[in-house]
């Protein structure tokens, strides 16, 4: 199993920054992607960014040119770089790791518990 932890939540005006982090213990070496999601009250949980092992990141259109995900070269962290924040960037972010189901094939999702960003505007 993989156990994700964030941190670097919290409230920020709009047009500041912001830098998620996660770090991921357990079966590292089964993570083929990390990502952050968010979500707010009433909503689905919706992608923010991914990064594959290979270095491949997808961004949501509404982020794009705003938010930078990278990995440490452990591969077992990944931040999500926040930048001109807006008041719609506000949510409950998590971070979730992808990897492979071994033996059995397949894969499995892991998620952190979540961590609020709130921006004001």
């Amino acid at each position: 199993q993989v156990h994700l932890v964030e941190s670097g939540g919290g409230l920020v005006q709009a047009g500041g920054s912001l830098t998620l982090s996660c770090t991921a213990s357990g079966s590292i070496e089964r993570i083929v992607a990390l990502g952050w999601y968010r979500q707010t009250p009433g909503k689905e949980r919706e992608l923010v960014a991914t990064i594959t092992n290979g270095a491949w990141t997808n961004y949501a259109d509404s982020v794009k040119g705003r938010f930078t995900i990278s990995r440490s070269d452990t591969k077992n962290t990944v931040y999500l770089q926040m930048n001109s924040l807006k008041p719609e960037d506000t949510a409950d972010y998590y971070c979730n790791a992808r990897y492979s189901d071994y033996p059995r094939g397949g894969a499995l999702d892991a998620w952190g518990q979540g961590t609020l960003v709130t921006v004001s505007s």
